[in-house]
């Protein structure tokens, strides 16, 4: 809800309470009209208090249904806010986040949390419940600035909570990489037009690498140009990490894209050890051969030796049942565009049909 002014035809001035939360604009509650703007700051006063006093305990008109059920909804809202601020502030500042200086920091997060929207939503969810009046552009420019002046800051406080949890004792981080795009024609010098993760490879985008350790926690992150191969983004987080807290010892987990012989190289030059995954596929003749030799069933593993490496092949009944499906069900699709006489090459290689079918 947020309060608004608003100037009818015969110069009135009226101050109503609004609600956008069903999408669409309802006068929850009207405080009277005015003829000039400079007498309707005490109509503003008045409602403002009365969204005050919804973040409280309520008394409830029970002679009314209808006026009971607005009431009660109301509530529920202004509750679930107040709850939201109450827990997720206690564990904002128990990591240590207050350390940052800059109140709007604290309520992004909040908000990000409590209400994971775009940011124009962000926008209306802050100006509706913490009357923080700010546009679209000024949350991007903050953002930008955020990441200018605080970025350090944050990862060092996110570092030391982890070390806290995991009693002193991070030597195994994860490694992954995503691309997030923008809704614009022109490229700059970061947002790039490259292989995008969301099928948006029309649109500029940016790579970006996020560090994390066991359970999940957040260490480091950093972003690359849209066009970046993946490939070439983990060791410089990973360094620059392994440096920053003086790290003597550390394991590294990856998915198979960040797999090529120039990382597995440089990997074993620089003395980390390394979970990779890996891609039957990928391997050559006579590992494929060794591979699909084995017997296992589901849950079992073997390790076959390749070059200084081991490769540990693993069973699951779930994820050979679920291949099998999506096999079977690109073999549907396919089969009813040969019968309208749609099929081509290109629709099997833009669907990615190609890696289990051949034209």
């Amino acid at each position: 809800m947020f309060i608004r002014k608003l100037k009818s035809p015969n110069g009135k001035i009226y101050v109503q309470i609004v609600d956008k939360s069903s999408g669409q604009y309802k006068v929850v509650k009207s405080f009277g009209s005015c003829l000039d703007l400079s007498l309707s700051e005490p109509l503003v006063a008045k409602a403002q208090q009365w969204i005050d006093k919804r973040s409280g305990i309520q008394e409830f008109d029970f002679s009314n249904t209808d006026v009971f059920v607005e009431q009660f909804f109301d509530s529920i809202v202004s509750m679930k806010r107040v709850g939201f601020d109450l827990l997720l502030g206690q564990i904002f500042d128990d990591i240590g986040f207050c350390k940052i200086n800059d109140e709007y920091f604290r309520e992004l997060v909040l908000a990000r949390v409590a209400f994971p929207k775009s940011k124009l939503k962000t926008t209306e969810y802050l100006y509706r419940y913490k009357q923080i009046d700010w546009d679209e552009d000024q949350l991007y420019r903050y953002l930008d600035k955020l990441h200018t002046t605080q970025k350090e800051l944050v990862q060092q406080i996110s570092y030391q909570h982890t070390l806290q949890i995991l009693n002193n004792n991070i030597n195994v981080i994860f490694y992954d990489v995503t691309t997030l795009y923008f809704e614009i024609d022109n490229e700059d010098e970061l947002r790039k037009t490259g292989f995008s993760k969301e099928g948006k490879h029309q649109n500029p985008q940016i790579v970006l690498g996020l560090l994390v350790s066991k359970n999940g926690y957040p260490l480091a992150y950093e972003i690359f140009e849209g066009n970046k191969f993946e490939g070439h983004t983990m060791l410089p987080i990973v360094d620059a990490f392994k440096s920053t807290y003086n790290l003597t010892q550390l394991i590294i987990v990856a998915d198979s894209g960040l797999l090529s012989s120039s990382n597995i190289e440089e990997l074993k030059t620089k003395g980390y050890e390394f979970i990779l995954g890996a891609r039957i596929k990928n391997e050559n003749k006579k590992i494929k051969e060794k591979i699909l030799a084995l017997t296992l069933k589901n849950g079992e593993s073997a390790i076959i030796n390749k070059e200084g490496l081991k490769l540990i092949v693993t069973y699951s009944d779930d994820r050979a049942k679920k291949d099998r499906y999506n096999r079977e069900k690109g073999l549907r699709k396919l089969e009813k565009q040969i019968k309208r006489g749609k099929l081509t090459k290109a629709n099997i290689n833009n669907r990615g049909y190609n890696k289990v079918f051949k034209p």
